[in-house]
């Protein structure tokens, strides 16, 4: 596992609890010495033990011999970077490479999986990502949730997500990476719009019509760019949303809380002591937004309050950028998915049934 931050490590015990044997890679010696010494991780899990399944170092090399699965938690605006230290230690393995980031990189625009490819030199096949609503504290407290695990190879899918489970965590597969992917970072997004309204005293209306709305952005994108409507009906699009927006242990809606409470970016980006991945993609989603025709409202006024250019408490009642003298939009998506019906009902089935297959092997989400 290379990186040791909240995520990190919560998936770290996530493996170790599944019967695998996990070295973490943190780049602060000290941190390292806590986790494979003290079981712990106080400076990001505090309270939570950690199995004896995981150990960790700070030397890079020493955390890759051996690897069958190799996962990286680290931001998304420094993977790119990371990498270069470990492309020459994973040149001869065949090790499946698994993305944890939620992001998309903000000079190129690029996914998390396109610049591991890249930066690699490794077949596409090899690489798979998690995502689902996974709030790290509330998993390292063993309460049960689930993921999705995709990889455009099947094989490698599987391969993961079988490693990836345990009594409180459960994996699905599918093979749509870009949905996944984007389901993943524009979570975030409608994240930080929610904690605006929040910050700024709106209610459980404002909310509702926020996270529906975005949901309908979200698969606009995510299918303009190639992914797949369903994939943004089940746990990386819907159910990531859902805990992303309502839980004040999400990252993104803590920043954006206190944007509408009045502070600047600066000032935000000064109190996270973690990664806001939201904050950083807004500006490359944005811009793969309009280079594929797709509206973004919410998106875009997230925008203008961290640019300082809208005051947050206007964020909420323009939540399209209708003109009032134009004809009335439907409220279906431009793929004819409105994010309601069937396949909402069938995202929801989904989740209630997932506990009662763990004796099976990996589904499609």
């Amino acid at each position: 596992m290379i990186g040791a931050g909240s995520w990190g490590t919560t998936f770290g015990k996530i493996l170790a609890d599944g019967g695998a044997s996990v070295t973490m890679w943190a780049r602060r010696p000290e941190l390292a010495k806590e986790i494979a010494r003290a079981k712990r991780n106080s400076d990001y899990l505090p309270g939570i033990n950690l199995p004896v399944g995981m150990t960790a170092t700070s030397n890079l090399a020493e955390s890759l011999e051996g690897a069958e699965q190799v996962y990286l938690s680290i931001p998304s605006q420094s993977l790119r970077q990371s990498l270069k230290g470990v492309r020459p230690l994973v040149a001869k393995s065949d090790a499946p490479i698994v993305s944890l980031i939620k992001g998309v990189e903000r000079r190129t625009g690029q996914r998390m999986s396109q610049v591991i490819a890249e930066e690699l030199h490794i077949d596409p096949a090899r690489i798979a990502v998690a995502s689902g609503p996974n709030l790290a504290l509330e998993i390292a407290r063993e309460q049960p949730t689930a993921a999705v695990i995709s990889s455009s190879s099947q094989e490698t899918a599987e391969a993961v997500a079988r490693l990836a489970r345990n009594s409180y965590f459960r994996t699905f597969v599918n093979t749509d990476v870009i949905g996944t992917e984007f389901g993943g970072v524009l979570k975030n997004l409608i994240a930080v719009a929610i904690g605006i309204v929040d910050g700024v005293g709106y209610g459980e209306n404002t909310k509702a019509a926020i996270i529906t709305r975005g949901l309908v952005e979200m698969t606009d994108f995510a299918v303009a760019q190639g992914g797949q409507a369903e994939t943004l009906q089940g746990l990386a699009g819907l159910g990531d949303l859902i805990a992303t927006c309502q839980s004040p242990l999400s990252r993104n809606n803590t920043a954006g809380r206190l944007l509408g409470q009045g502070y600047s970016f600066q000032d935000v980006v000064k109190q996270m002591n973690q990664t806001a991945e939201g904050l950083a993609s807004v500006g490359p989603v944005l811009q793969l937004a309009r280079e594929a025709g797709v509206a973004m409202p919410i998106v875009e006024q997230v925008d203008r309050v961290l640019k300082g250019t809208l005051n947050p408490r206007d964020i909420a009642p323009h939540l399209t950028t209708d003109d009032d003298d134009e004809q009335p939009q439907g409220e279906g998506t431009q793929y004819g998915q409105a994010g309601g019906g069937g396949a909402l009902w069938r995202s929801i089935q989904r989740a209630l049934d997932q506990f009662r297959n763990s004796g099976r092997g990996p589904e499609g989400d």
